[in-house]
């Protein structure tokens, strides 16, 4: 049985006071009150900025010791070299990573492919094997070129997640490739009945490994208070 880890794509939002964040709440305590009410976040922050040991040291002291921080792959990777020649940017990245990783509390890499990079399977593959093999990494592909069992086939023998991106048309497969699962919830609402089909769908896939779910962030805490409710239902 695996474990389910719930939040969004950020937390540094004044906004979300007062219907998540206490009315009174400083900015320099957010993520100490959101590491009470939800037990994971994802990064956007490592996709322009490589990440310091300082702020490291402040989001590991902020946070419980099962708390996971999942991070967006640098964009020097995916979108400027596009998987190609990427030995400096991904050894630099990897290794602004390593306090997280040291401390437990680095959760899964995502790395989000641009909408307009088409399949390249030698390409893929050769990044593939270039990755380090002590993280867990997951790709969101979203130009539907990727959505083939070649693809599938590489993340499966990588032991890398597919992430299935809502807003890429056709939609993404839902297919499971790794040891743990990761999904991005990318609408503004979801309506109750959506919001029991995930549940029904997390509980399945907590049966076969972890599952990460991450809700949009928004100038609204509607994200915020889904994940936390996905959490106290499961």
């Amino acid at each position: 049985m695996g474990k389910l880890y719930a939040g969004t794509s950020g937390w540094a939002y004044p906004s979300w006071r007062p219907r998540f964040y206490p009315e009174k709440l400083g900015p320099d305590k957010f993520l100490t009150y959101y590491a009470t009410c939800l037990n994971a976040v994802e990064v956007n922050y490592t996709f322009r900025r490589l990440l310091t040991a300082n702020l490291s040291a402040k989001w590991i002291a902020a946070t419980p010791s099962d708390f996971q921080f999942a991070v967006k792959a640098h964009h020097a990777i995916t979108h400027f070299r596009r998987l190609q020649n990427t030995a400096e940017p991904l050894s630099k990245f990897v290794s602004a990573l390593q306090p997280l990783f040291d401390a437990r509390k680095l959760g899964p890499v995502l790395f989000q492919l641009p909408p307009n990079f088409k399949l390249d399977l030698p390409r893929f593959e050769k990044f593939l094997r270039d990755l380090p093999t002590h993280l867990r990494t997951v790709f969101e592909f979203r130009h539907p070129s990727w959505f083939c069992e070649e693809v599938y086939t590489m993340l499966r023998e990588s032991c890398a997640a597919h992430c299935p991106a809502e807003t890429v048309t056709p939609k993404a497969p839902d297919i499971r490739t790794a040891g743990f699962s990761y999904l991005r919830m990318r609408k503004k609402k979801y309506s109750v009945v959506d919001r029991r089909k995930l549940a029904r769908r997390v509980k399945q896939l907590t049966q076969r490994g972890d599952v990460f779910v991450f809700f949009k962030h928004e100038d609204s805490p509607e994200g915020a208070l889904q994940a936390e409710k996905l959490l106290r239902t499961l």
